[in-house]
C-alpha cells in the first residue's frame, strides 16, 4: 500500500489489486489425476481429467504455466456479453454490474491464458472500450463535484481500480467542501448573534443652565 505522506497517491498500486483479485473462483478444466490441494484458504480438488472444477485464480494460473489445466473464460467475458455492457454503458449515466476487479481478471488472463479465450482479439477490444467508456463517466461525475457544492457521493457498481483512482480525489474535494460550509455557518451564526445598532436619534440638544 503506498505511503500516507503521498497524499495524491491512489490507496493501491496496480499490483496490490492484481493480488487481491487473484482470490477469485475461476473455473479450470485440468488434465491430470491429482488429490486435493490443502491452503489456508481452502481446499480445492480433487483434480480429475477433463471434469471442471472451481479454484482460485492464482492457483489456476499456477497450474496453466505447468501446463496442468486450461482456464475457462468467465461468461461475462464472452464477445456477446461485453457488446451488451458496451452499449449499455454508452446508453446510460449508470455503472453497469461488472465483477469487481474485472480489470485485473481480464489482464491476468489476457496474460497467461490468451489460448484459451474464445476471440481474444475482440474481448480485449471490448474491455479497453469499456474501461475508456466508464472513465469517462468518473471525469463527468468529477467535474460535478468540482462545480457544485455536494457532502455526499454514491457511485454504484464501480470496480475496485476505478475505486481506487476516484477514493482520494473524492475523499479531498469533500472534505474541502465540508469545510467551507462548515465555516460558512460559523460567519452565519456569528453574525446573527451581532447585538443590535443603536438608534440614532439625531444630534443631542445642550441644556441651559438656570
Amino acid at each position: 500500500m503506498t505511503s500516507a505522506s503521498e497524499p495524491h497517491a491512489s490507496a493501491f498500486s496496480a499490483a496490490e489489486l492484481e493480488f487481491l483479485a487473484e482470490d477469485e473462483m475461476i473455473e479450470i478444466v485440468p488434465n491430470l489425476r491429482m488429490d486435493p490441494l490443502n491452503f489456508i484458504s481452502g481446499d480445492f480438488g480433487p483434480f480429475r481429467p477433463q471434469i471442471a472444477t472451481q479454484v482460485p485464480l492464482w492457483l489456476a494460473v499456477a497450474l496453466k504455466k505447468r501446463g496442468k489445466c486450461t482456464i475457462r473464460a468467465p461468461e461475462w467475458m464472452s464477445v456477446d456479453k461485453l457488446s451488451q455492457v458496451l452499449e449499455s454503458e454508452r446508453d446510460s449515466e449508470k455503472f453497469q454490474p461488472l465483477p469487481f476487479h474485472y480489470v485485473e481478471i481480464s489482464r491476468l488472463l489476457f496474460d497467461h491464458a490468451r489460448e484459451d479465450i474464445p476471440d481474444i482479439y475482440m474481448v480485449r477490444s471490448l474491455v479497453e472500450d469499456i474501461k475508456d467508456v466508464r472513465f469517462h463517466k468518473i471525469g463527468t461525475g468529477l467535474e460535478i463535484i468540482s462545480k457544485e457544492r455536494t457532502y455526499a457521493l454514491r457511485l454504484k457498481n464501480l470496480s475496485a481500480m476505478e475505486a481506487n483512482i476516484v477514493r482520494p480525489f473524492v475523499t479531498r474535494a469533500l472534505e474541502t467542501l465540508y469545510k467551507l460550509g462548515s465555516s460558512e455557518m460559523i460567519q452565519e451564526s456569528d453574525t446573527n448573534r451581532q447585538p443590535p445598532q443603536a438608534m440614532n436619534r439625531g444630534p443631542r440638544r445642550q441644556l441651559k443652565d438656570r
